[in-house]
């Protein structure tokens, strides 16, 4: 067996600023590859959403070419890789093509029978049927919310607040259009946010553009 490399995700950057969940998720991952008898040569770690697909998490990516024939990339779980199906499947088959395999510390369905496959396939059915859950219930609290005229927390992107009323700011709305613009000729998250910033345009908070602000307007 060869060495691994430690994958860590959280989904919000103030978790990933004040470590929350990140120390648990690296222990687990050290733990896991001393029982293995490994070496822990790197963890990388995305601060995103686990919708998001592959092209759209650079540490993922960059998890996945530091690995060589027989490493294993381990995560603390397997929601971890992901809460889409689909996307989690593609991340174990390009793991696979580099003569590796996904090892869960948690023990998930960490073997290579028929039995285990089967396990991973519903525990990753489950992470992402429980994260549209939460998606239909947030959607359902917020539009009580403006049913009641409360408004929800934070203005939207692209939005001022007239009294109650919301009106479109004209400088944001232009950010998004250029978004949506460099989406649609599928530049990643990265790629835009360097593009953003190279045209000179900033932050609701005058700072630069980093790639987890963009994947939070592009969700």
């Amino acid at each position: 067996m060869g060495n691994a490399i430690g994958y860590t995700r959280v989904s919000t950057e103030q978790q990933a600023a004040s470590g929350l969940g990140l120390e648990a998720q690296q222990q687990a991952i050290s733990e896991a590859a001393l029982r293995l008898g490994v070496v822990l040569v790197r963890t990388f770690t995305d601060e995103l959403s686990g919708k998001l697909g592959f092209e759209d998490r650079p540490a993922l990516s960059d998890a996945l070419n530091a690995m060589k024939r027989g490493d294993v990339l381990i995560v603390a779980r397997r929601d971890r890789l992901g809460r889409d199906v689909v996307n989690v499947a593609l991340v174990e088959r390009l793991v696979a093509r580099r003569g590796g395999r996904v090892v869960s510390a948690a023990g998930e369905g960490n073997g290579d029978d028929v039995g285990a496959l089967l396990q991973r396939r519903i525990i990753d059915a489950f992470s992402e049927h429980e994260r549209l859950l939460i998606g239909q219930r947030t959607a359902a609290a917020l539009k009580a919310k403006r049913d009641r005229g409360e408004r929800n927390g934070n203005l939207p992107f692209g939005f001022r607040a007239d009294g109650q009323t919301l009106v479109a700011h004209a400088d944001e709305q232009l950010v998004l259009a250029v978004l949506r613009e460099l989406r649609q000729e599928g530049l990643t998250l990265r790629a835009i946010a360097a593009e953003l910033n190279r045209r000179g345009f900033t932050t609701r908070r005058g700072s630069a553009w980093r790639h987890q602000y963009v994947a939070a307007l592009a969700a």
